[in-house]
């Protein structure tokens, strides 16, 4: 992750969140960074990091704990006289989840929370204790979970739906711009710092004249880009005699995009 690349603005927002031990709430356009942000700063100062990929079916409770009642059933059935104070202790049982293991971690580390926005629109008010205390209860044991470092969380969202006041209160905010083209040429030197100057700044106006289309039903993210541009570098492809934008089906997602626009594309001069 050392190839991930701040803006100014980014990193001041990390050092808020730093501060005032508040989560940091990353909105953007999907491939502009915002959960390998998270991987990038564990990198960076040797933080554990704990993932929780929410879903449409994610309840609040599935981040902080697991009941494995299957498996205490399975046990009880079928192990042994010797085994049985196993089945006995429901501890054994109970299995943390990501936010659980952040909390019981022995050193400060990173909770991403990422894509908050996918599970129902209660969810984000579920966890505003968690959050506020740092810590909860396992109903099953009673037993106090308590975060013995506050994790430094990062929560992503890509606006699908909105999000609760009460819990935008808690958090510092950070919207993460689409890259300019300067940026976007570091970004895309940090990855391949070979690549010939004259294809990159080819391959950089194509996809940008690309991204400015107007009817563009899915714009080519950072990702894609690469994705692209190593294609290019791989099969020692040229962009400028080319009429139509080579290995097309790496930028366009869209078979409408596809269909439109693709035969009428061409590769700008420099």
């Amino acid at each position: 992750m050392d190839n991930y690349v701040l803006s100014k603005e980014l990193e001041e927002a990390v050092l808020v969140a730093e501060i005032t031990e508040r989560p940091l709430l990353l909105k953007g356009e999907p491939g502009t960074g915002k959960t390998l942000l998270a991987e990038y700063i564990a990198n960076k100062k040797s933080y554990p990091i704990f993932k929780w990929h929410v879903k449409s079916t994610s309840l609040a409770k599935d981040g902080l704990y697991f009941y494995d009642a299957v498996s205490r059933l399975n046990d009880s059935r079928f192990s042994s006289e010797n085994e049985k104070n196993k089945v006995n202790n429901i501890e054994n049982y109970i299995k943390l989840s990501p936010m659980g293991l952040a909390f019981e971690c022995e050193k400060k580390s990173i909770l991403l929370i990422d894509e908050i926005d996918k599970a129902d629109i209660e969810f984000p008010n579920d966890l505003l204790l968690e959050l506020d205390q740092m810590e909860f209860v396992i109903t099953e044991t009673g037993r106090l979970v308590k975060a013995k470092h506050r994790p430094l969380t990062i929560i992503t969202s890509n606006n699908e739906k909105e999000l609760p006041d009460a819990f935008l209160r808690r958090c510092i905010f950070h919207y993460i711009d689409f890259p300019d083209f300067g940026l976007m040429n570091d970004i895309v030197k940090s990855h391949l710092p070979k690549i010939d100057s004259s294809l990159l700044e080819d391959a950089l106006k194509t996809f940008f004249k690309l991204r400015r289309m107007d009817d563009l039903k899915k714009k080519p993210s950072t990702s894609e880009l690469l994705d692209w541009i190593k294609i290019l570098v791989h099969q020692g492809a040229s962009l400028k005699p080319m009429e139509k934008i080579p290995y097309i089906g790496t930028l366009i997602k869209n078979e409408d995009d596809l269909f439109d626009y693709s035969s009428s594309l061409h590769v700008p001069s420099k």
